[in-house]
């Protein structure tokens, strides 16, 4: 490959009162595959709530990574460096990263890659990057969710949520979701959900407990913070698990520390972004060995809601920020492959 250069989308430090920088479609270098890794030409990625937060500058990268935005990618192999031979050009791969998933090409260890399966398409690849590996982590590797156990999901309706419903709903755990409208609820359901609650109608602590006949849940994947910390410790069951993965809502709060004791529970955060390399190939070798095989059955499947070309990647983030969306914003290089 001659050219030294990429498209990709940029951020320009342009922010008003509001904080949101512009992004714009320009030309970057290209990056080149260091030992141990393999260069990827990008033809889908997805829009995370982290893009929107490094937009605003709130979320650098990792030191090390990308400065562009996009912690997923589907694409095919390019180029591999000299001491990679479990991948070739053509290979179609999809995964994740710290950052670089909205350029044309992006350079990524070749143990952090996974095949696309043959019934996925880029699109649903890029979709099920990030969402899936992220719930995968948090509910089998972190909180070691068993089989009969039950699972609180805040966000039924969001990338993550529909990953972790059909992940907990696979495994044989019994799944209790909130989301923000009577139709997310309702998409839930039919996605494999057992219970839903709108979390702008009821409590869904109270609810919880009147579902479960007092007994609580075992697991909690929570992105909200502070203000459901004490909800969340009087509706855990005894050795229950409760995973941050986020903290929109807020990160400070108090809380009675007297039922970490008595019911023995656990409080656990969660980030794969800063992970090492080494704790990341840990990750996706999981991943492959247990979510791959699911994902290529259609057992599981990501959920596509709107897809965009990158060049309509305003408009994407403008989407996800009004959280109406159901599943996962996709960009895409090539409109001929939606």
């Amino acid at each position: 490959m001659s050219d030294t250069s990429m498209p990709a989308v940029v951020i320009r430090k342009t922010a008003g009162g509001d904080g949101w920088n512009r992004l714009t479609l320009d030309r970057v270098a290209r990056p080149r595959p260091a030992p141990g890794e393999v260069l990827i030409q990008v033809e889908a990625c997805s829009v995370n709530q982290a893009d929107l937060l490094q937009r605003r500058g709130l979320y650098p990268p990792p030191a090390g990574a990308s400065s562009l935005l996009g912690l997923d990618f589907a694409g095919f192999v390019v180029e591999t460096a000299p001491d990679v031979t479990q991948w070739h050009a053509g290979d179609r791969v999809f995964g994740v990263v710290a950052g670089g998933g909205y350029g044309r090409y992006v350079a990524v260890c070749a143990e952090h890659l996974v095949s696309v399966p043959d019934n996925l398409s880029f699109v649903e690849a890029a979709a099920a990057a990030e969402v899936f590996c992220v719930a995968f982590l948090n509910l089998f590797l972190e909180a070691n969710l068993q089989p009969g156990e039950s699972l609180l999901v805040h966000g039924g309706g969001g990338g993550v949520g529909t990953a972790a419903i059909q992940l907990a709903r696979a495994a044989g755990v019994r799944v209790y979701i909130t989301a923000g409208s009577a139709e997310k609820v309702k998409r839930c359901l039919e996605l494999g959900a057992h219970y839903g609650i709108d979390y702008k109608l009821e409590d869904f602590a109270g609810r919880i407990l009147e579902i479960s006949a007092g007994e609580g849940v075992d697991v909690i994947l929570d992105w909200i913070g502070a203000p459901y910390l004490g909800r969340h410790l009087q509706i855990l069951k005894n050795r229950g698990r409760l995973v941050l993965i986020g903290l929109l809502g807020g990160n400070q709060g108090e809380v009675q520390l007297a039922p970490l004791l008595a019911k023995r529970l656990h409080i656990m955060g969660s980030v794969l972004r800063s992970r090492s390399l080494e704790e990341k190939t840990v990750v996706l070798g999981a991943f492959r060995d247990r979510v791959l095989p699911i994902l290529g059955s259609g057992e599981v499947r990501p959920i596509v809601d709107r897809i965009y070309p990158i060049q309509d990647v305003d408009a994407a983030h403008q989407y996800l920020r009004e959280r109406q969306h159901f599943g996962k914003i996709v960009l895409t290089w090539h409109t001929s492959n939606l």
